[in-house]
Formats: C-alpha cells, structure tokens, sequence
C-alpha cells in the first residue's frame, strides 16, 4: 500500500500544556476522522495512496495547540479547530498548497 500523507492531531495531551480545551481537541480529531474517512483518503485505491491519520499524545511543541504534523513535508500547524482541520485537508493534503498563516513550525523529515 502507498502512502501519500501521514497525519498527526497532538489533539489530547496529557499534559494540557499545548491544547487546554481537551472539546477542542476532541471537535478537531473527530472532523479529521470524518473528512479522511468522506473524501476517500484512505481507500487503498486512490491514486497517489492512502492519508494515514494518528491522534498523537505529543508533538513536543507544548504551544499552539491542538497541533498537526504533516508527513512527508513535515509541516506543523497550530491552532487546529475543526474548521482549519477541513481547510488544511482540502487545501494541504488534496490540493498540495499549505496553507502558510497556520505554520508554525517545519521538520526536515528526510532520511540521511
């Protein structure tokens, strides 16, 4: 199976330092499920591959949250609410342009 994206929602921490609102972060989760699940993302015969989605405990960012790694670009928004989950997955993931006003940090995620 190929794999196009890998999404990440640092969405419930244990430590409430980068997302407070756990409702927030719960909203954000349960719209990325949705939409992943709407738009076909993870049909395993969608050209280009499949959108893997994890709900992470951690991003170590600790700020701007709920937050969400994007896998490969390695791009990090902040500020994730169920409304800028349905715009990053459309604009990001499906139409290739992120969306650089909610970036707020970028990861070299290249093996050496």
């Amino acid at each position: 199976m190929q794999v196009s994206h890998h999404l990440l929602l640092c969405a419930t921490p244990t430590k409430a330092l980068c997302c407070p609102d756990q409702a927030l972060g719960a909203a954000s989760w349960e719209t990325l499920k949705r939409l992943v699940r709407e738009l076909g993302l993870e049909d395993p015969t969608r050209p280009g591959g499949v959108v893997l989605r994890n709900k992470a405990d951690c991003l170590r960012i600790c700020t701007d949250g709920p937050v969400l790694l994007i896998w490969p670009e390695g791009i990090v928004y902040g500020g994730v609410t169920a409304d800028r989950v349905e715009r990053i997955v459309r604009e990001h993931v499906i139409g290739g342009r992120a969306i650089e006003a909610w970036i707020v940090r970028r990861y070299s995620l290249q093996r050496r």
